[in-house]
Parts: C-alpha cells; sequence; structure tokens
C-alpha cells in the first residue's frame, strides 16, 4: 500500500483507534449506570436488567450486518454510521428515564456499537494485518474500561438530575467527536491493498497462514472457543460480581465502574504483555483456564463474597476476558481471507456478546440451581475448550504460529 493510499502518516489509524475507543465507551459506560436507574429512576430492577440485555438484540444484527457491509462497500462508511447511531441512542436516553426511552435508547446504542465494532476491526486490520486486529482489541478494551469509570464518578459526585443525563451527553459528544476526528482525517486507507495481507508489528512474528490453509470456516473453528469467554468473563465481573458484594448504597454505585476498570485494565494488561512478549497459540489455552479458575473462584463467594474473592475474581476474569479477545481476533485474521474479513470478524464478535446474556441468565437460574452451581459448570466447559484447544493446536500445523 502506497503513501498516497494511506493518506497523512498515523492519520487513518488513529482515527480508527478513537472511533473503536468512542464505541467501547458507548457500549460499556451503562453498567455504571444500572446502580443510578435502580435508585433515580423509576424502573425495576427486571426492567433494568432488561435494558442491559437489550443491547445484545441491537448489536447482534449491528455486528453482522456492519462486517458484511464492510466487505461490500469498505469499512469507513459503516463505522462512521454506527457511531453516528450510537450517539443517537444515548441522546434517546436523555430524554427520559422510563422504560421506553432506556430501552429503545439501548437497542439503537446496540446497533451502533455492532456496526461499528465489526467494521471498525477489519478497518484497523486492514490498515495493520495481524497486529492491527490485535490493536483494535487493546483499543476497545480502553473504551470499555474508561466508560464505566467516568459515569460511576458522575454517578458519585453529581446530583439526581445531572447524574442521569451528563453521562449520556458526554458518551454521545465523544462519539460525534471521533466522527469528526475521522471525516477530519480524510478517507486515508479504508481497506488493504490487493497484495497485502496479515504482517507483524514490532515483535511480533508474522502470523498469517497459507492461502490454501485460509478460509472463514477454519477462522470460525479455531476462533469461536475463545470467543464464548470473552464478555461471558467480563459481565460476571463487573454485573454480577458487584451486585453480590456486601456494600452500602453509596458504594453500590461506584462498584460497576470500579469492577470494570479493574478487569478492563488487567485485560488490557495482558494483551499489551502478549503483544510485546510474542505469546503464542497457547495464550488461548492460558484464557480458558482462567476463565475457569475466575468462574470458580466467584461460585465459592456465592451469594456474598468476601472483598478478597471479589477482587481475586475481577483480576482472573479480566486476564481471561483480554487473552481471549486477543487470541480469537489473532485466529480471525490469520485464518480469514481478506476479502471476507469482516463478516468474520462480525460472526466472532456476535460470539463474543452471548456473554451480554449470561448475567441475566444467571439470574433466571438463581431459584432453582443456586448462586454457585451455573457458575461451575461453566468453568467445566471452559476447562473442555482448553483441552480442546491444546490438542488442536499440536495436531494442526497451521495454528502454530
Amino acid at each position: 500500500m502506497t503513501q498516497a493510499q494511506r493518506g497523512a502518516p498515523g492519520a487513518p489509524f488513529w482515527a480508527v483507534a478513537l472511533l473503536l475507543f468512542s464505541a467501547g465507551w458507548a457500549a460499556n459506560h451503562f453498567a455504571s449506570m444500572l446502580p443510578v436507574l435502580r435508585v433515580e429512576g423509576p424502573l425495576s430492577a427486571v426492567a433494568v436488567n432488561s435494558a442491559f440485555g437489550v443491547y445484545a438484540v441491537g448489536l447482534l444484527p449491528g455486528l453482522l450486518g456492519g462486517g458484511g457491509l464492510a466487505d461490500r462497500f469498505g469499512p469507513r462508511p459503516v463505522v462512521l454510521t454506527g457511531s453516528l447511531t450510537a450517539a443517537v441512542g444515548n441522546v434517546v436516553m436523555i430524554f427520559g428515564f422510563t422504560e421506553p426511552f432506556i430501552l429503545t435508547g439501548r437497542l439503537i446504542v446496540g446497533v451502533g456499537v455492532g456496526l461499528a465494532v465489526s467494521a471498525g476491526t477489519a478497518w484497523a486490520a486492514g490498515l495493520r494485518g495481524t497486529p492491527g486486529a490485535a490493536l483494535a482489541g487493546l483499543i476497545l478494551t480502553c473504551g470499555f474500561a474508561a466508560g464505566p469509570v467516568i459515569t460511576g464518578a458522575f454517578a458519585a459526585v453529581l446530583p439526581g438530575a445531572g447524574r442521569l443525563t451528563v453521562p449520556y451527553a458526554t458518551t454521545a459528544a465523544l462519539s460525534l467527536l471521533a466522527v469528526a476526528a475521522a471525516l477530519r482525517a480524510g478517507k486515508g486507507a479504508t481497506a488493504p491493498s490487493p497484495g497485502s495481507g496479515p504482517g507483524a508489528g514490532p515483535g511480533e512474528k508474522p502470523r498469517s497462514a497459507p492461502g490454501p490453509q485460509r478460509g472463514g470456516f477454519r477462522a470460525l473453528a479455531a476462533a469461536l472457543p475463545m470467543a464464548l469467554w470473552v464478555f461471558s468473563c467480563a459481565t460476571v465481573a463487573f454485573v454480577v460480581l458487584p451486585a453480590r458484594l456486601p456494600a452500602s448504597e453509596e458504594l453500590r454505585m461506584l462498584l460497576p465502574g470500579a469492577a470494570a476498570a479493574l478487569a478492563f485494565s488487567t485485560g488490557l494488561g495482558v494483551q499489551v504483555m502478549a503483544r510485546r512478549q510474542c505469546w503464542g497459540p497457547f495464550a488461548g489455552v492460558a484464557g480458558a483456564l482462567l476463565a475457569a479458575a475466575g468462574f470458580v473462584l466467584v461460585a465459592v463467594g456465592g451469594q456474598a463474597p468476601s472483598v478478597w474473592l471479589f477482587l481475586g475474581g475481577i483480576l482472573l476474569l479480566g486476564a481471561a476476558y483480554g487473552l481471549c479477545l486477543r487470541e480469537g481476533l489473532v485466529d480471525v485474521d490469520r485464518l480469514v481471507p481478506p476479502a471476507s474479513r469482516g463478516l468474520v470478524i462480525g460472526v466472532y464478535y456476535t460470539f463474543t456478546y452471548l456473554g451480554f446474556g449470561l448475567p441475566v441468565l444467571l439470574e433466571a437460574l438463581g431459584p432453582a440451581w443456586g448462586p454457585s452451581l451455573p457458575l461451575v459448570v461453566l468453568a467445566g466447559a471452559a476447562v473442555v475448550v482448553a483441552v480442546l484447544r491444546a490438542l488442536h493446536i499440536r495436531c494442526t500445523d497451521h495454528l502454530i504460529r
């Protein structure tokens, strides 16, 4: 790809990075709004949990549609549309704190984030190859971490009306700022040139598979087992655990944001270490095993975990989130043909976001199964995935990177 195709040095990628960061923020800042809506808003606990879950209803078609549209028309218009849509969804929630406004707004945000995440990750991979796909995961993680922290801070310091409006307005403004920055940066490189493919960044070995070993099915067979644990781990860390920890009402306002910051910071740290130290595909095995350990620790804590179990569970689940997200994205970019990269990334993210339904599932299973048994079952499933991935790596040459 020539310098002319790339546009101003560095401008296209930093613009994509800001769009991805704002998408992560828009997706996850609502975690810190959950306790605020329970206290300040006229919503029941069921309605609040539904608002968290309905986001996934919009997200899934956004992810799949965004990936396919990026392959067909290029990622730039899809990402910009997604960021604008996410801003609209947050503005809708400013106008009312009743169930129709909250549910509608979250649904719109889901569609917008889905478009931005799948197409934005494909855009990053097109600009920088496999390291770009991994960096996209890092940037999203930064947004996932920052959103709940800032919204949680607003909840702690602002009076009643402000804590219900300022977080949505701030998130919408960030999305619009990212769009404006991308428009100012110019088109840059919206897709890889025909001869380009996944490359290696500083300190990384090339990870692309030979042409005959590439294919959407191969990519998904390697990546989807990792996808299952990405947001399953994250939501247990910042939704389930904070709700179970015995705490005062004031502290409960801050717990989701603090838990999200700790979990995603841990995930960010392990992703950076994996990038710098050239961890191989067995990092995915470690990620699944860490998920199992985290679920077991949360299960041991039951309905009222101690502070140490709370912190330990968040750290383990955050590390699992980071490794599973990174390895899944690397598997996809390494094995998928460039022409179908966006669609396959959309499918991968669709499976990761199934984890957003886990808190609702645990709530539904609680009366019959108790607070711990479902988590023990999840831990067993994660161990099975770790074993299968290890066997797959040892028996399949094209997975050795």
